[in-house]
C-alpha cells in the first residue's frame, strides 16, 4: 500500500472516531490562532500621530513659566579689592576704627532705627533709603557706598546697594568692578530676572544691583510704572533687608523725584561751601512726599589724628 493510500485510510479512521478537520481554506478557531507566542505577532501602534500614552520630549521656551523644569537663577559672586577701597578712604570691615567709620556709625543709627520700626513713629518702607543730592559731584555715590558697607558691618543687617543713577552710574567703578547687567535689564526691554543680576560680594551681607547696560531712554525708565513695580517687588521680596538707592541729583532730572515717592527715607548730600542754601531748599521741596528727609553735610575739612582732612561731617534736617 502506498503512503498516500495509508494516509487516506488513517484519515478515514479518525473521522469515524469523531475527529473533525476544517475544510480546505478555512481559518482555524481563535483559540488555535492565539497560541502563537506574542513576540511573533507585535501589536501595532494606534493611528494617532501623538498618542496620549507615548512620552514626548519637551523643550522649554525661554521666559516660559515652568516652575518644575525651569532652573532657579543664581546671583554671581564678585571680589572687591578691599585694599583699593581703603586707598580711596572708603571704610571696609577689616580696617581699624577711624574718624570716618565713626561718623558713619552715627549717620546710620537713626536710619537703621527707622528701617526696623524702632523710630519715633511707624514708617512705611523704612528699609528703602535713597541717597541723592541737589546737583552733581556732591559726593552722593561715595556716601551711598560708605553707608552700605557700614550697615553691612552690623551683626544682623544685610544690605542691597542699588545703582539707580542710570545716566551716570558709578557704584561699580568706585568698588573697582567691571560693568555688569543690572537695573535696566529688569525693566521693559530687558530679559533678565532680579536674582540673575544681583552681585554677591566678599563683604559679608553686602549685595549689589548695578545700573545695567546703557540703553535708549534709560532715564525715562527710572520714572516709569515698571520701575515702581520693581521697587514694590524688591520691598516685598526683601522686607528684612536694608535697600540703599544711589539716585540721580534732584535738580538735574525729574526721575529722582519720582523714585523718591517710593522711598521710606531720603538722604540729601550737600557739599560744604559749595551748594547754596537756595539749592538745598529747592531740592528738599521736590521730595515733600517722602516721610523722612535727612541732610548730610559732605567735605567738611577737619584735622584728624591720621593727618589728613576728613571729608565728612553730618547733620540732619527733618521734614
Amino acid at each position: 500500500m502506498s503512503l498516500i493510500e495509508q494516509a487516506a485510510k488513517r484519515l478515514q479512521m479518525l473521522r469515524r472516531a469523531g475527529v473533525e478537520f476544517p475544510e480546505e481554506g478555512a481559518q482555524p478557531p481563535d483559540q488555535h490562532r492565539r497560541a502563537i507566542p506574542a513576540a511573533a505577532e507585535p501589536e501595532k501602534a494606534p493611528a494617532s500621530s501623538t498618542p496620549a500614552e507615548t512620552p514626548r520630549r519637551t523643550t522649554r521656551r525661554s521666559g516660559a513659566d515652568d516652575p518644575v523644569t525651569r532652573p532657579q537663577p543664581v546671583s554671581r559672586q564678585v571680589q572687591i579689592d578691599l585694599g583699593g577701597l581703603a586707598a580711596k578712604h572708603i571704610i571696609t570691615p577689616d580696617l581699624p576704627k577711624s574718624r570716618i567709620s565713626e561718623e558713619f556709625r552715627l549717620i546710620k543709627r537713626p536710619l537703621i532705627a527707622n528701617a526696623m520700626g524702632r523710630g519715633a513713629a511707624p514708617l512705611a518702607r523704612g528699609n528703602l533709603i535713597m541717597v541723592t543730592s541737589a546737583l552733581p559731584r556732591e559726593g552722593k555715590s561715595y556716601t551711598a557706598v560708605n553707608l552700605a558697607i557700614s550697615i553691612a558691618a552690623e551683626l544682623d543687617k544685610t544690605v542691597l546697594l542699588v545703582d539707580a543713577d542710570v545716566a551716570r552710574p558709578s557704584i561699580l567703578n568706585i568698588l573697582g568692578l567691571p560693568p555688569a547687567a543690572g537695573l535696566l535689564d529688569l525693566l521693559p526691554g530687558g530679559t533678565l530676572d532680579l536674582p540673575e543680576v544681583l552681585l554677591r560680594t566678599n563683604i559679608e551681607k553686602l549685595t549689589l544691583l548695578p545700573s545695567g547696560m546703557p540703553r535708549q531712554g534709560a532715564a525715562e525708565l527710572l520714572a516709569s510704572d515698571a520701575m515702581g513695580q520693581l521697587v514694590d517687588e524688591m520691598a516685598d521680596r526683601y522686607p528684612d533687608r536694608i535697600i540703599i538707592f544711589d539716585s540721580p541729583p534732584l535738580l538735574l532730572t525729574s526721575e529722582a523725584r519720582e523714585l523718591a515717592t517710593h522711598m521710606g527715607q531720603v538722604i540729601l548730600v550737600v557739599q560744604a561751601e559749595s551748594t547754596s542754601q537756595a539749592e538745598v531748599s529747592q531740592a528738599l521741596a521736590t521730595i515733600k512726599a517722602c516721610p523722612v528727609k535727612m541732610v548730610l553735610l559732605n567735605q567738611v575739612r577737619a584735622q584728624t589724628e591720621e593727618g589728613y582732612g576728613s571729608k565728612y561731617g553730618y547733620g540732619y534736617a527733618h521734614a
